[in-house]
């Protein structure tokens, strides 16, 4: 047994999935009142399952078959999970370029007061150049993004901290700026990533870093890059990783289902996925047809086999460093078996 854990789950605000399979069925978006009849059951399960994250992506566009689909604002469906959760902390995606962290503070601290206390950020540099060329964004060389997001983490953390905070940047201003209301609680700042520029932001300027899945080899490399450059700044960055479990009766059973799944991928289309993320260094960078079977690589963290065998995973990634595992909930078995003892 391991124990409690620190656990997340996507939020219900994209209706279009990533699986790279040739039956990869298009979604679409459900409006008006079956918006809410789709989203808000799905809430409401997340939160009963005990859960104490919430992450809300924003997918500015997405095709839904090389990447996941377009999602809902972000913005707008934290007020509404704010509105109708109690208990779970709230972690909105931002990509700088797209907003202002003077305007996004102000955002938070309105999130914070409304929320109870439970609204974080995961400031996402960003990998989807062409969303951001939709949008008239200016997408920046990766080095440059990673820049951007180092200033709007300033600004952020400044405003949360300082009245009145001024502030002259490469990217961003701010002059006397005073939030009304003030924060009532920390800022806590979530990050993904895994580049050399990712994790100098990270152990500069963030508290959680949210990791691909992968080996334990390859999960342990880029805790320890981390660790090292935490060692010059004096800083203490945590780790959440993605996984996307599979658990059945046996190992045995668990990974024919694998190879089924595997045995669909649809090759021509790993590539354009392969192509459509060139920006994210580390995004399905490796060979492994596990991590093509969805997004984020979460299949590769090999929670996948018995009961018996995913509880051994488990303690091999906290023996890492791992403190929070970000998953699907889809796996029955897993929310069955496993859960009820990680969410305490």
């Amino acid at each position: 047994m391991i124990g409690p854990m620190l656990t997340c789950t996507w939020a219900p605000t994209v209706f279009a999935g990533p699986q790279v399979v040739a039956t990869n069925p298009q979604g679409a978006f459900p409006d008006g009142r079956a918006l809410r009849g789709a989203v808000l059951p799905a809430l409401e399960r997340i939160e009963a399952l005990g859960l104490s994250h919430l992450l809300i992506a924003q997918r500015w566009w997405g095709s839904g078959v090389e990447m996941e689909g377009s999602s809902l604002d972000c913005l707008a469906m934290t007020a509404l999970f704010a509105a109708h959760t109690e208990r779970i902390r709230l972690v909105s995606a931002i990509h700088p370029g797209f907003f202002h962290p003077a305007a996004i503070a102000k955002w938070g601290t309105t999130m914070d007061w409304i929320s109870g206390g439970r609204w974080d950020i995961n400031v996402t540099s960003g990998w989807n150049l062409r969303e951001f060329d939709m949008y008239g964004i200016d997408t920046l060389e990766h080095d440059e993004r990673y820049a951007r997001s180092a200033e709007f983490i300033d600004v952020l953390r400044g405003a949360w901290t300082t009245s009145p905070f001024s502030y002259e940047g490469r990217f961003y201003r701010a002059n006397g700026l005073e939030l009304e209301p003030r924060p009532s609680t920390p800022l806590t700042v979530f990050q993904g990533g895994q580049s050399d520029d990712a994790i100098t932001m990270a152990a500069a300027r963030s508290d959680w870093m949210f990791l691909n899945g992968g080996s334990l080899e390859r999960v342990e490399g880029i805790i320890d890059r981390v660790r090292k450059a935490c060692r010059a700044t004096g800083r203490t960055v945590r780790f959440a990783l993605y996984a996307a479990p599979l658990v059945r009766r046996t190992d045995a059973e668990a990974w024919a289902e694998i190879e089924t799944r595997i045995g669909a991928i649809d090759r021509d289309l790993a590539e354009r996925r392969r192509a459509a993320t060139g920006g994210a260094e580390g995004m399905w960078a490796t060979a492994e047809d596990l991590s093509l079977l969805d997004t984020n690589e979460g299949y590769a963290a090999r929670l996948i086999g018995s009961p018996e065998t995913v509880y051994e995973r488990l303690a091999a990634l906290r023996a890492l460093g791992v403190e929070m595992l970000h998953f699907d909930t889809r796996d029955r078995l897993f929310n069955e078996t496993i859960l009820p003892e990680l969410v305490g």
